[in-house]
């Protein structure tokens, strides 16, 4: 048994669904999207990913493509949820699991990782959990953020 899970970034989610400005690696993104599927890989979404996409778009200079966007962003969240879409979303956090990663932020400040990655690595610590003998990787172009990427934890 075995095989990968990827937890999808804001910045190669934004380059899927080909977001004007945030896309400049889109063919690439959803060429290795592609791969994935096939292979049978598990993609999980996590709700850092969706929130930071979220205000990506809003924060659009031009009206007309921040409603544009909107409106495919709620329908890929909305078939995400659905179980629609190639990926799973992970589970909102606790206020108990807040409250742990509030102790524990002020030293991944100090390395420049902002409180949505700190929530990503922490769905990364527990998709390894949760996936024991599967690899277990964020999928992401942020230098922080890309060695995430190792065994589930048996």
């Amino acid at each position: 048994m075995g095989g990968t899970v990827h937890l999808i970034d804001t910045c190669v989610y934004l380059n899927v669904l080909e977001f004007p400005g945030r896309a400049q690696d889109a063919k690439r993104i959803n060429d290795e999207l592609d791969s994935l599927i096939e292979r049978g890989d598990i993609l999980l979404l996590p709700m850092a990913t969706i929130l930071e996409t979220g205000n990506h778009i809003s924060h659009h200079t031009d009206g007309h493509v921040r409603r544009k966007w909107s409106e495919e962003f709620v329908s890929d969240v909305r078939k995400t949820i659905r179980g629609d879409a190639p990926w799973k979303p992970c589970a909102f956090p606790t206020l108990v699991s807040i409250e742990t990663w509030l102790a524990e932020f002020p030293s991944y400040a100090t390395k420049e990782i902002g409180f949505a990655d700190l929530s990503i690595i922490k769905d990364w610590e527990k998709a390894r959990q949760d996936y024991p003998g599967y690899r277990v990787r964020i999928w992401s172009l942020d230098r922080h953020l890309v060695g995430y990427d190792g065994k589930g934890k048996v």
